[in-house]
C-alpha cells in the first residue's frame, strides 16, 4: 500500500521542460553542451539540480534530432538514478495536418512550437525554461511550489518575474520584457524595453521618445521561466493553426510563448501569476560572456550554494 502511495505522489510532481533545440549561432556552437562548472557542468546541469531540490519529478528536453547522440552521451547519461528523463524533437515539418513547411524556411517556428512537442509526454503541471540560462535555486523553489499546487487546475498559469536589477549585465545594456501586473500580482502585459542599464546607480532605459526613464530594482521582468497546466497544449495547438494560416509565407515569423500567453490573458481564457524570486539570472549570449559565467558559478560553489560536483 505504501509503495502505491509513493508512486502516486511521484506522478503528481511537476515536470521541467527544457528548451534545448536552438543552436547558439552568436556563441559559435552548442552552448547548451559547454562545460562551465568546476567539473565540466553545463548550465542545464545546474537547472536540473535546482529542479530536483525544488520538487520536480521529471525532466523533458526538446532538442533537434541531428545532435541527439551527442546530447544523450554528454548530458542525459549523468542524470541516471537522479530523475526521470525524456526527450522530444522539434523540427520544421512538425506541423498540424493540412500545413506544409514552405520552401526556403530554415528558421525554427519559435518557443511555443517547441513547447507543443511535449504534448504527448507531459500530463502534469510543468515549467518551461531555456537551456542556456542560469536561473538560480530560489526561482525553482518558488516555481516548484506553485506548480505543485496547480495539480488538477486549468487556465491558471504562472511565471517567474525576476527583479530587473538581478538580470543586468556588466558588459553593457540589455533588453528585457518588463512585466505589468494587476493589484493581485497577475500578469496584464509585457512591454519590451531595450537599452536597460544601471546609470548613476539607478536602473534606467530610454522610452519610445528617447527620454531616460528610471524603474525600481525590483520591477519584474520575464526571463522565459513559465509554469503551465496541460490544458495549455490544447490552446497552443488550436492557435498555432491560426498563426500558420496568417504567417505561413513569412519565413521569419515565430510562434513565441508570450504571444500565446498574451492572447489567453487578453481574451479572458486564463490568468498568469507573476512569482517573485530573489535569484540572480545570468546567461551566455556571446562567447565573451563565458568567463564571467564560469566565475559566477565558481563563487556560488565557494559559498556552498552548490556542491563541487553536481552529479
Amino acid at each position: 500500500m505504501a509503495q502505491t502511495i509513493n508512486i502516486f505522489i511521484a506522478i503528481m510532481k511537476p515536470t521541467l521542460f527544457v528548451l534545448a533545440a536552438g543552436m547558439g549561432s552568436r556563441y559559435g556552437g552548442l552552448k547548451q553542451l559547454d562545460g562551465l562548472g568546476p567539473n565540466g557542468e553545463t548550465i542545464m546541469d545546474y537547472s536540473i539540480f535546482d529542479a530536483i531540490r525544488g520538487g520536480f519529478g521529471k525532466v523533458v528536453f526538446v532538442i533537434r534530432k541531428d545532435f541527439e547522440q551527442d546530447f544523450r552521451t554528454k548530458i542525459l547519461s549523468k542524470y541516471e538514478n537522479h530523475i526521470t528523463v525524456d526527450v522530444v524533437f522539434q523540427s520544421l515539418d512538425k506541423l498540424p495536418q493540412g500545413f506544409t513547411c514552405p520552401e526556403g524556411r530554415t528558421k525554427p517556428w519559435g518557443t511555443n512550437h517547441a513547447v507543443l512537442m511535449g504534448k504527448e509526454v507531459i500530463h502534469e503541471p510543468f515549467a518551461v525554461i531555456n537551456a542556456d540560462d542560469f536561473y538560480g535555486r530560489h526561482s525553482f523553489a518558488v516555481l516548484g511550489e506553485a506548480l505543485s499546487a496547480m495539480t488538477g487546475k486549468q487556465n491558471d498559469y504562472c511565471m517567474v518575474g525576476y527583479r530587473v536589477g538581478n538580470t543586468l549585465s556588466e558588459s553593457g545594456s540589455v533588453a528585457r520584457g518588463v512585466c505589468e501586473t494587476d493589484t493581485e500580482g497577475y500578469l496584464t502585459g509585457v512591454v519590451e524595453r531595450t537599452a536597460i542599464e544601471r546609470i548613476d546607480g539607478k536602473v534606467s532605459f530610454k522610452d519610445e521618445n528617447g527620454v531616460l526613464q528610471v524603474i525600481a530594482d525590483n520591477t519584474p521582468v520575464s526571463m522565459n521561466m513559465w509554469g503551465f497546466t496541460p490544458d495549455y497544449f490544447d490552446y497552443s495547438e488550436a492557435y498555432f493553426k491560426t498563426f500558420l494560416t496568417e504567417n505561413i509565407d513569412n519565413l521569419k515569423a515565430e510562434y513565441f510563448i508570450p504571444l500565446m500567453v498574451n492572447r489567453l490573458i487578453t481574451d479572458g481564457t486564463a490568468r498568469c501569476q507573476v512569482l517573485d524570486t530573489t535569484s540572480k539570472w545570468f546567461g551566455v549570449t556571446y562567447a565573451a560572456d563565458r568567463q564571467g559565467v564560469v566565475d559566477k558559478i565558481q563563487a556560488l560553489v565557494h559559498t556552498g550554494e552548490y556542491p563541487e560536483k553536481l552529479f
